[in-house]
């Protein structure tokens, strides 16, 4: 199976990017044998950014995308979203990678499911 996780939401305020990663987490753990791709659109590009850091005791997203690349999953992050907020020279963390709509639209054609967050 081929599933692809469409994240449209910041990294921290709501917990849309948090829930999207814990269930993208628990299917790389629970289904090795699935293929699970992480597309952030809009302000969730800002979940790619490197060197987050929060206050002790709150979660990372930033640590629970490492957790997840290092399963084997991929994270790409539109390239235009991240222009629109001034982003089009931050460093992102590791693994994510700079995309295109052209991208995630072979992503989705490709999916058996498609999730939004």
């Amino acid at each position: 199976m081929n599933i692809l996780i469409i994240i449209n939401d910041a990294p921290y305020g709501t917990e849309k990017a948090y829930n999207a990663l814990r269930l993208a987490n628990q299917l790389l753990k629970d289904h090795p044998a699935t293929k699970v791709n992480i597309f952030l659109l809009a302000d969730a590009v800002t979940c790619g950014q490197a060197n987050q850091k929060n206050p002790a005791g709150y979660y990372n997203i930033g640590r629970m995308i490492k957790i997840f690349l290092t399963k084997g999953g991929q994270v790409k992050s539109c390239g235009i979203c991240m222009g629109a907020r001034g982003m089009a020279e931050v460093p992102l963390q590791e693994g994510v990678e700079r995309s295109n709509m052209t991208e995630v639209a072979q992503w989705t054609a490709e999916a058996s499911k498609v999730i939004t967050f």
